[in-house]
């Protein structure tokens, strides 16, 4: 069931076929959007501003980028980690910035949505590297959202975790008896979040209805972040 009409908007989805992406593409169609789907990484300092000019206008960038977590020691953490953790999911956000904010200023309206992570809002055992990466992302969303708030433009985040997805959660995992026992234990909903029930609140943030939210994070997690 459609919750929002998303018809007239025209979205830029990353990573289309990993973490969230292709149940954000399935709910948001089924919303009415048009989605341009991209596959492609970002380690590649050009290739925001590239995915930027061959996608044309388009009223939402949703930055849909995930790489699977370490899970490793602190005092374990080496420096390829740690920076080819940053490398995927922080560094493109500034070169992102670059490319859509000057166009979505000229026009008056548009919006950016990151699929983040609550691992940023709670301590995670063996996720230093991971959390760190994730925090960042949601202190530029807060920081951005706030200075282009007045130009008619949206920054948010949806930071998730323990939302059923192949990325982080594959079957293989859902079917451990440890990990849902784990979900007993940690999580108060009991249960993973759907990638529905996910994908249908990123879709009423791309709406015109979410106008009102500005730099904000958005906890989906099943209330394992409070």
């Amino acid at each position: 069931m459609s919750l929002c009409d998303l018809s007239n908007k025209r979205i830029l989805l990353t990573q289309a076929s990993d973490f969230m992406g292709p149940a954000l593409q399935r709910t948001l169609e089924s919303c009415g959007a048009e989605i341009i789907a991209d596959t492609r990484d970002f380690l590649d300092p050009k290739a925001p501003q590239k995915l930027i000019a061959e996608a044309g206008e388009f009223d939402v960038l949703l930055l849909n980028l995930g790489v699977p977590a370490p899970s490793t020691p602190a005092d374990q953490v080496a420096d390829e980690e740690w920076g080819l953790l940053f490398r995927h999911m922080v560094d493109p956000l500034p070169r992102f910035a670059r490319a859509v904010l000057p166009a979505m200023t000229e026009r008056g309206h548009g919006k950016i949505l990151l699929m983040g992570s609550a691992s940023a809002l709670r301590g995670m055992k063996r996720a230093s590297s991971y959390s760190a990466a994730r925090g960042a992302q949601l202190a530029w969303v807060q920081a951005v959202g706030a200075e282009v708030a007045a130009k008619g433009i949206q920054v948010n985040a949806i930071a998730q975790n323990f939302v059923d997805n192949p990325t982080y959660f594959p079957a293989e995992i859902q079917a451990n008896p440890a990990f849902q026992a784990r979900l007993q234990r940690e999580v108060p909903l009991g249960r993973l979040v759907s990638a529905e029930e996910d994908a249908h609140f990123a879709a009423y943030l791309c709406s015109d209805a979410a106008n009102c939210f500005v730099g904000q994070v958005f906890p989906v997690c099943g209330g394992w972040s409070h």
